[in-house]
């Protein structure tokens, strides 16, 4: 028998014999038991391509445009049979592969008078033996890039920008607010005089101290930019990606969140062993460089109590934030604010002076940072609400959460609530008053929401605004942004395309996804955007986090990961891993009804006209292929 494959150009298919267990799925033939033939030995595979693939980080075989495979069978019998098996095999170009995909093949053997013979036969190949073009295997089983995009059409190309400098910034910029708080509590700010007046008096001139609150800053930066690398290691790249979307993740996080937030309001405090702080002392007596570090790894250990809950949100923020550098960039931004004091005032020894002086205000900081503590925990608890839609904290309840807890902060900084710890207020500073209208300003915010309010400050925080109670259920496929038509099953939305005409448009998104949250509330509001995605795509939202359970039957092993298809979410997250190799949301990708590829696939894009040349360039480019 002679199975001859057409591959399409720009195509590959992996060779049967690759040389090692992490490469690419290789083809394979499996060849239905009768006894009307044997087989005659193994079946032979010509020769392929060898090269080193970059992504595999091996030597892979493979081949391009065709292929032509021969099986030697005996025939037992002088009746008239077939000869039926499965193809499974994978096609991949220069940027993405599709899922592995079953062919069933059938061969027609025509009776034979006489003995059993051995017989070499090459019948017309049918239809279904030949290798499915990508546009075939795509109208089956899942989105697909079919054929290289034509960029000379004038059709433009945005092309597909990446955001993730921007999130590195933000995250450092967040680990530079959390040092800057960190200061501000009572654990570190009661430090800084004494340390930095240590440094001048055990020097013999100012340069000397200097030096030596210098590398004592230093030292402060190493470490905590050390613990962002261990974390980094620890979890690695894959497990990061994952936090944000991970229930047990979240669930971990709320309950973390919830013991920081009493930490802070004065329940109980977290320490590290004493015996830790002893030692690091102990080093520290020795003098020198070494001596100098240790007193800033003591200082580290002394002040966890206030610093390590916000640590704690820095790391769990950076993690879950899609940057895979998020905890050492987070980091990075803590220390250096923690630590740039110390050289400052070594520096300039007079402004010790401009410090105000200790009291009940370091306490306030710490309650302070208690209510934002609180706020975030709903945050992680809403994430697993979400995935599985146990609907007990709907957008409305979680506004409301955050109303009174915003609104008891704003009365505390205005004296009118006090914990043990606190002293009276006999009145209030400016500093205080003017803290206290912001957060009151932002409650008063924030009570619209209970009505529908878009709330685009807080974007991506609470509940989407269709996971509410009294959301009607408007769109086709179920719960959908701005009330739009849309489909949760890629078969269902193609389906209904086809039907349509229209283009469409794959919404690789997450329950938890605080970026997909912006981009549907900042973004997809935006009218014209809103108007296209309304009038000209078919949106098929596929949501990789979900945790509805699939069927008993459909509940596969990934060809892709080798881990049970158990979710929805497990099934177009391992869609999205399989054919465009990424695990980030959103992800967009723009398709004709034929599932043919129209632009570049996008992530996150926070800018409205880009987002809107994005899906005119898909327009465009669907209405030439019309």
């Amino acid at each position: 028998m002679l199975l001859k494959a057409t591959i399409e150009k720009e195509w590959h298919v992996y060779s049967m014999n690759q040389e090692g267990e992490d490469g690419p799925i290789s083809l394979t033939f499996s060849f239905e038991k009768n006894p009307n033939y044997a087989l005659d030995g193994k079946i032979n595979e010509p020769t392929p391509e060898k090269v080193f693939d970059k992504v595999f980080e091996m030597n892979v075989k493979f081949y391009e445009h065709e292929m032509t495979y021969k099986q030697k069978i005996k025939i037992l019998s002088q009746e008239t049979f077939s000869v039926k098996g499965l193809l499974n095999f994978q096609t991949c170009n220069s940027t993405m592969c599709l899922p592995p995909t079953d062919v069933d093949f059938e061969f027609k053997i025509e009776g034979k008078k006489g003995a059993a013979q051995t017989a070499t036969v090459a019948p017309t190949v049918d239809s279904n033996t030949a290798i499915p073009t990508p546009a075939d295997t795509a109208k089956h089983t899942s989105p697909a890039v079919t054929e290289e995009v034509n960029f000379d059409d004038n059709c433009g190309s945005v092309g597909g920008e990446d955001y993730t400098v921007m999130s590195a910034w933000s995250i450092f910029i967040q680990g530079l607010i959390g040092g800057l708080l960190a200061l501000l509590t009572p654990c570190v700010f009661s430090m800084i005089p004494l340390t930095v007046s240590f440094f001048i008096k055990q020097s013999k001139d100012r340069a000397t101290g200097l030096k030596n609150a210098s590398i004592y800053s230093v030292s402060i930066v190493l470490i905590y930019v050390a613990l962002g690398f261990i974390i980094t290691k620890l979890f690695g790249a894959d497990t990061l990606n994952k936090m944000a979307s991970d229930v047990w993740f979240n669930l971990a996080f709320f309950f973390i969140f919830m013991i920081f937030a009493a930490s802070f309001f004065g329940a109980f405090e977290i320490t590290l062993p004493s015996s830790w702080s002893n030692k690091a002392d102990r080093a520290a007596d020795k003098g020198g460089m070494i001596g100098i570090f240790f007193m800033a790894f003591t200082l580290s250990l002394v002040s966890f109590s206030c610093t390590g809950p916000i640590i704690g949100t820095l790391l769990v923020q950076a993690a879950t934030g899609g940057n895979n550098l998020g905890p050492l960039l987070g980091m990075a931004g803590f220390a250096i604010s923690l630590a740039l004091p110390f050289a400052l005032f070594a520096a300039f020894p007079a402004w010790l002076n401009s410090l105000p002086k200790s009291g009940g205000w370091l306490n306030s900081v710490k309650v302070s940072l208690g209510f934002i503590e609180l706020a975030l925990a709903l945050k992680f608890f809403s994430n697993v609400d979400l995935a599985y839609h146990w609907g007990l904290l709907k957008r409305e309840i979680f506004v409301a959460l955050w109303i009174i807890i915003f609104g008891l902060w704003g009365f505390y900084l205005l004296g009118k609530l006090k914990f043990s710890h606190d002293s009276d207020v006999k009145y209030l500073s400016i500093p205080r008053l003017m803290i206290a209208i912001l957060v009151l300003s932002f409650t008063l915010y924030l009570i619209p929401g209970l009505w529908g309010s878009p709330l685009k400050l807080i974007s991506g925080f609470p509940p989407p605004d269709f996971y509410k109670e009294w959301n009607q259920g408007k769109s086709a496929g179920g719960h959908c942004p701005h009330d739009l038509s849309c489909f949760h099953d890629y078969d269902e939305g193609m389906a209904y395309a086809k039907n349509q005409g229209k283009p469409v448009m794959i919404d690789f998104t997450g329950w938890s996804c605080v970026n997909c949250r912006k981009m549907e509330d900042n973004v997809w509001s935006d009218p014209e955007i809103l108007s296209r995605l309304r009038d000209k795509y078919v949106l098929i939202s596929l949501y990789v986090d979900d945790k509805t359970p699939l069927p008993e039957k459909d509940q596969i092993v990934s060809e892709t990961t080798g881990k049970k298809i158990k979710t929805q979410g497990n099934k177009w997250s391992d869609l999205q891993t399989a054919v465009y190799k990424t695990n980030s949301q959103p992800y967009y990708i723009l398709l004709d009804n034929d599932a043919k590829i129209l632009a570049q696939p996008r992530g996150y894009t926070p800018d409205i006209e880009t987002y809107k040349k994005y899906l005119d360039e898909g327009l465009c480019r669907y209405e030439k292929r019309k």
